[in-house]
Order: C-alpha cells, then sequence, then structure tokens
C-alpha cells in the first residue's frame, strides 16, 4: 500500500493554463494583473468591500492587528486552542494576549468566558474559526458592540463555509483567509486581509509594499514589508477559487463517509456534523479519542502507511510564551484534554473514498483489537 498523506492539495482546474499565461506573459512578480483580479474575486465571493492579498495567513493576522492603530499594552481575547500565529501576531503587535478556553463539542473558543475576560484595556476580540466549523457569531458581535470593541476574524480554515447564510470572512472590522496547501483554496503559500473599511485597507497595501508612496516611491515616512503576493500565486487562487463551491461538496462527502465507517467505534469524538448555525465542511476531520494518547495511536497508523497532524497545542502551554512570562500558571481544561487526546486523519481534496476507508480499517484495527 502506498503512504496515504495527511493533505494533498487537487489541482486539476485552470492552474496550469493560468501559471501559463503568467509565463508567457513575463508577468510573474507582485505587479501582475491576476494578484487584482484574485483580490476582487474572494472580496466578491465574501461580500467584503476590500481584499489584500499578502505572502501568507500569518503576516495577514500582524497586518489586520497593525490596521487596527491599537497601543503597546492594549488586550486582545482570543482562543487558546488555534495555531500560534494568532498570538504570535497579538504579540508582535505590542498587545497582550488574554486567552479563553474552547468548547469541548465543537472546539471552538467558548462564548461563555469571554466577557469575563474584559477589562479596562481590552480593544479587539480575535475569532477563530476552527477545523470545519464556525464560531457562533451573532453574541460575538453583540458583545463587541456592547464593550465597544474591534472584532479580527480569523477564517484561515473556512473558505466556503457560511454561517447563517453569510460568508465566513465577512464579519468584525477586519477578517483574513489563508491559502496554504492544506486549505480548500491554496496558492502554495499566501493569504489574504478582508475589510470593509477604507483606512484598514490601505493601511494593509501599504505596509506589504515598504510603505512606498505612490508620487515619492523611494522616501518613506513609515516602515513596511515586503508581503506582497505573486502573480504566480495569484493565478493559481484564482482557478481554485473557481472550484470552491465543488470543493466544499467534495469535504462535506469525505466527512460524511468517515462519519459513517468510525461512528461505530466506542470512546471516540467525532466531530459535531453540524450546528443550528452552520454544516460542517471538514477542513480536516479530527477526532479526539479517550484515555489514550494521541501520538501512539498516530505513530501506530504511521508505521501502517498513514499519515496523520496532531491538533493545535494551546496557546498557554506553549513554551516560548511561557519564558515572556505570559499565560503562567493559566488552565484551559478542554483545550489542554483535546490537544493531548486530539488528532486529525488524511483529509485532503486529493483523496479517494478507497483511501478512506483503509484508514478507516486500519483506525479500527489499532482502537478495538489492540493492533
Amino acid at each position: 500500500m502506498s503512504f496515504i498523506p495527511v493533505n494533498e492539495p487537487l489541482l486539476n482546474g485552470n492552474e496550469k493554463k493560468y501559471l501559463l499565461e503568467c509565463i508567457d506573459t513575463g508577468w510573474i512578480s507582485s505587479e501582475g494583473p491576476f494578484v487584482e483580479k484574485f483580490e476582487e474575486q474572494m472580496s466578491t465571493r465574501v461580500n467584503r468591500k476590500h481584499g489584500v492579498a499578502v505572502s501568507n495567513g500569518t503576516v495577514a493576522l500582524e497586518l489586520a492587528i497593525s490596521s487596527l492603530n491599537l497601543e503597546s499594552g492594549d488586550e486582545i481575547i482570543a482562543p487558546t486552542f488555534t495555531i500560534i500565529s494568532c498570538v504570535a501576531a497579538i504579540v508582535r503587535n505590542g498587545c497582550v494576549p488574554v486567552l479563553v478556553d474552547c468548547n469541548p463539542t465543537t472546539w471552538n473558543m467558548d462564548l461563555s468566558q469571554i466577557e469575563e475576560k474584559i477589562t479596562p484595556k481590552t480593544r479587539a476580540i480575535m475569532i477563530v474559526h476552527i477545523y470545519g466549523l464556525p464560531v457562533d457569531m451573532d453574541p460575538i458581535l453583540s458583545l463587541a458592540k456592547k464593550h465597544n470593541l474591534k472584532v479580527i476574524e480569523d477564517a484561515a480554515e473556512m473558505h466556503g463555509q457560511l454561517y447563517k447564510g453569510k460568508p465566513c470572512g465577512s464579519f468584525g472590522d477586519v477578517s483574513i483567509f489563508s491559502f496554504y496547501p492544506n486549505k480548500h483554496i491554496t496558492t502554495g503559500e499566501g493569504g489574504m486581509v478582508m475589510t470593509d473599511d477604507d483606512y484598514i485597507a490601505n493601511h494593509c497595501r501599504s505596509k506589504r509594499n515598504l510603505c512606498f508612496q505612490p508620487k515619492r516611491r523611494f522616501i518613506h515616512e513609515e516602515l513596511g514589508f515586503n508581503y506582497r503576493m505573486t502573480n504566480l500565486q495569484a493565478a493559481i487562487g484564482i482557478a481554485q477559487l473557481e472550484q470552491l463551491d465543488q470543493f466544499v461538496l467534495l469535504k462535506r462527502k469525505l466527512g460524511g463517509l468517515y462519519t459513517q465507517l468510525l461512528s461505530d467505534l466506542p470512546n471516540i469524538q467525532l466531530p459535531l456534523p453540524k450546528t443550528d448555525y452552520a454544516e460542517n465542511i471538514y477542513w480536516v476531520f479530527g477526532i479526539v479519542l479517550n484515555n489514550i494518547n494521541a501520538e501512539t495511536v498516530m505513530e501506530m497508523l504511521h508505521q501502517r502507511g498513514i499519515g496523520t497532524r496532531p491538533f493545535f497545542w494551546p496557546m498557554h502551554k506553549q513554551p516560548v510564551f511561557n519564558k515572556m512570562g505570559l499565560f503562567l500558571d493559566e488552565e484551559y481544561p478542554v483545550s489542554e484534554k483535546i490537544s493531548n487526546y486530539g488528532f486529525y486523519l488524511p483529509s485532503g481534496l486529493s483523496i479517494t473514498p478507497t483511501q478512506i476507508e483503509i484508514v478507516a480499517e486500519n483506525l479500527k484495527a489499532i482502537l478495538m483489537e489492540g493492533k
């Protein structure tokens, strides 16, 4: 049996055609026309006024926070169960991350814990949609309005997902996407800042491009960054965006098949198929074991030729932040549990039903027969 990777992107649309157009025209840098087209098409897709394409999702977060003009020491509430990019972006902007635990069934941040974390220094809430289900946005938006807080929406994993019929990526003051190869839309590396605010969009466009000035290009009033997306990347992104609806259907079929094959396994938590505000798009198919360390099962699957990936490790447990004096003695039991016992199975767009059956059979053998 050949190795089944945890993810393999699907590049069977117009990707090659558009890449050849870039090469034939010589437009391979960030100056090419596909960049602006990709920004416009993503903005239309998620009902935003502006899209600002950048080199990856991490810098999209950093620019998004930078655009809010927060001051050093201002607090931003964020989930502890997320990727490090989220809290790193807060810290790098001189702000203080304040963490909340996650919900045990959706794996998204526990909304009931947010208001108690609000202090006179709180300026924003960072929402991170996790693994396939969005955060319940209405209570967040109401809370932000009540306390005059900004909302940053990390929709990196939510291409094509809807919350109550509205696109993820359309909420709050500023939102971001990532286009890493394991996302529904990939550009290899890449990201985008989305907003309806003209100032935020202009700020991000300037900062991503070294703060060049329109009329006096090489005289700089501010220090910016080279966070530009290339025309080559944007060309792939447009070809991927053309197939997004098909990709979402494919992912839901993938999730449904895994659920069908694994539903009879005892002592295992499968992803929640839906809530009253959204249907899961299964960015990844995660599972949480009961009293069996995830690393042990992952290693056994690897020995059988099956790739896996651990769940995010909580931010309050990250050595780099603890060394900074952050989150010392803080405990978030739900996140700690699912990080120790959770991982996700091969679930990229290129996986076949036969491969899913092989993964399920091997997981069952390990968990039920002890092999």
